[in-house]
C-alpha cells in the first residue's frame, strides 16, 4: 500500500521543465509542455490534411477529411440543437484535445489531464463559455431574469450552480484519469502481469477517448440549456 501511494504521489506530481527568467522566474510545468506538442502536431495535421484542397474533382483525402468533419458536426448538432451551433468548434477542439491528452501517455509521456490545473482550467473555459452563449442568447437582462426561473425561490440554487458545473465537469475528468491509475497499479499487485497489460489497454485508450466525449457531452448540454 506504501509503494501505491508513493506512485500515486509520483503520478501527480507535476516536474518543472524549465523556468523562464521574468517576474523572479516562471515555472513551465511538464503539462504545459506536453500541451504545446499537442497543439503541435495537431497543427501540422490541419496544415497537411489542408493543402491541395478543391472545389472541383476532390481527392480521396478531401472526401474522408470532409465526411469526417460532417459527422463531427452532426454529433455536436444533435447534443447541443440549433441555437448553439456557433460553439461546435470549440467543443470539437477541445474533444481532439483532451482525446490526445488522454492517449498519450501510451508514447511516454504524461497526460497533461493528470494536472489538476489543466482540467481546472479547461472547465472554466467551457463555464465562461456557457454563460457567455446565455448572455448572447437572451440578452444581460434576460440572462439575469433567468436565475429566478421557473420561481424566485429557486435563486441561490441556480447560482449556486454556476459553481457546481465547472467543479463537477472538473472533477469528474481529473478523477476518471485518477482513478483509472489507482485501478492499474492494484491490477499490478494481486494478479499476474498478463492481465494488467490487457486492463491498460481499455484506461490508456477506451476510457480516456470515453472522458474526452463526456466531458464535450456535457458542456454541449449546458450551453443547449443556457441558448434554449
Amino acid at each position: 500500500m506504501d509503494a501505491l501511494v508513493k506512485n500515486l504521489m509520483e503520478e501527480l506530481n507535476c516536474d518543472t521543465v524549465f523556468t523562464i527568467p521574468l517576474f523572479g522566474g516562471i515555472p513551465i510545468y511538464e503539462s504545459v509542455v506536453v500541451t504545446w506538442i499537442i497543439m503541435a502536431v495537431i497543427l501540422l495535421l490541419c496544415l497537411i490534411l489542408v493543402k491541395g484542397l478543391r472545389v472541383e474533382n476532390p481527392s480521396r483525402k478531401q472526401v474522408v477529411l470532409e465526411l469526417a468533419v460532417s459527422k463531427l458536426y452532426g454529433f455536436f448538432e444533435d447534443t447541443i440543437g440549433e441555437n448553439g451551433k456557433a460553439y461546435i468548434p470549440y467543443l470539437a477542439a477541445v474533444a481532439i484535445y483532451i482525446g490526445i491528452a488522454n492517449l498519450i501517455g501510451l508514447l511516454g509521456f504524461k497526460p497533461p489531464t493528470k494536472d489538476m490545473n489543466v482540467t481546472v482550467a479547461l472547465a472554466l473555459m467551457s463555464i465562461i463559455l456557457i454563460e457567455a452563449a446565455g448572455v448572447r442568447k437572451k440578452g444581460t437582462k434576460g440572462w439575469l431574469k433567468s436565475f429566478a426561473e421557473p420561481m424566485p425561490v429557486v435563486l441561490p440554487i441556480n447560482i449556486l450552480e454556476i459553481f457546481i458545473k465547472p467543479l463537477s465537469l472538473c472533477m469528474r475528468l481529473f478523477g476518471n484519469v485518477l482513478g483509472s491509475f489507482v485501478i492499474m497499479e492494484l491490477l499490478k499487485m494481486v494478479v499476474p502481469p498478463v492481465l494488467p497489460a490487457i486492463f491498460s489497454c481499455y484506461f490508456d485508450i477506451f476510457d480516456g477517448l470515453i472522458q474526452a466525449y463526456v466531458f464535450v457531452f456535457l458542456t454541449g448540454l449546458f450551453i443547449k440549456e443556457a441558448t434554449e
